[in-house]
Order: C-alpha cells, then sequence, then structure tokens
C-alpha cells in the first residue's frame, strides 16, 4: 500500500450457525468512520468472504471500488507445526502441510484451510500468503521446547 494505515476492519463469525454475524468498519471515502452490522446466517467460509470483499467495494461504504484492486490476500493460520518456520505464499504443498497439522490445531486450521480455499476461489490468481502464529516459536532452541513435556511427545505428536 502507497500508505500504511488501516482502511477497514472486520469479522466475519460463527460460520455455518444461526446466529451469524458480519461487522464491517471504515473510514469511509471522505475519512469518517462508518460502521455496519449483519445479522443472519453465514453459510460457509465463501459466503462469508464475498459478504466481506462485498463491503470493501460497497459504493456508499467501501474502500475499494472493485475487486481487481486486491493485490494480495493474507490468512493468519494457527498452526504450522515445525513445517513452516516463517510466512509463505500458499501453494498446493502449503495446504497439505496445513492440512496434515490439524492434528495440533483441531479446532482452527481446518477453518483456516476453508477460509483459504475461498479466498482462492473467489480471488483466482491473486498471491494468498500464510502467516502462522507458531513461526513465532521457531526460534527457541531445543531444550526451551523440549523442557516441559514428556519427549514421547515430540516424537510422536511434534507438541513442543
Amino acid at each position: 500500500m502507497d500508505r500504511q494505515v488501516v482502511l477497514a476492519s472486520g469479522l466475519a463469525e460463527k460460520i455455518g450457525e444461526a446466529e451469524g454475524m458480519l461487522t464491517h468498519k471504515t473510514v469511509g471515502k471522505q475519512g469518517t468512520g462508518l460502521s455496519q452490522t449483519r445479522q443472519g446466517v453465514i453459510t460457509d467460509h465463501r459466503h462469508g468472504l464475498t459478504m466481506i470483499v462485498d463491503c470493501l467495494v460497497h459504493k456508499e461504504y467501501g474502500v475499494i471500488g472493485r475487486t481487481s484492486e486486491i493485490d494480495a490476500v493474507g490468512h493468519r493460520v494457527v498452526h504450522g507445526g515445525e513445517t513452516f518456520k516463517s510466512s509463505v505464499v500458499i501453494d498446493d504443498m502449503v495446504v497439505e502441510a496445513i492440512r496434515q497439522n490439524i492434528p495440533l490445531a483441531p479446532l482452527h486450521n481446518p477453518p483456516n484451510l476453508a477460509g483459504l480455499r475461498a479466498a482462492m476461489k473467489l480471488l483466482p490468481g491473486k498471491p494468498q500468503v500464510a502467516v502462522f502464529d507458531t513461526a513465532f516459536f521457531q526460534t527457541m532452541p531445543p531444550a526451551a521446547y523440549h523442557y516441559a513435556l514428556p519427549y514421547e511427545w515430540y516424537e510422536q505428536y511434534g507438541i513442543r
């Protein structure tokens, strides 16, 4: 971005539940704060992401004119195990590695995968980047990540 400022923020939550919610806040085109909340069913991650993109390009409260202005998409992924030591551009091998790390984050990695797959379909050809929460801990010395747990857990499950 030419200006390093937040243009909009939001959240799609309770995806797949009866009481989903989308919140969207922006500084607006004239610098005034605008926000909205939509409640209702968000059927799946693709539906939620479509709603988010619709907010970004909305005539009144959007921050871009069209989706072609989106240059890339960043995805926060909870667990990259020992596979990822930093952020990566997503390809089929990255998707498979995230899937293989589901046992380390069974509540988080499946929705992370659903979100990135939805973004890849909704915004084809746009670079998708995974940023891993666990990358922060990859510089720890082995003594630090082996100390507090039985070594067998590390050997069998990759738990550090």
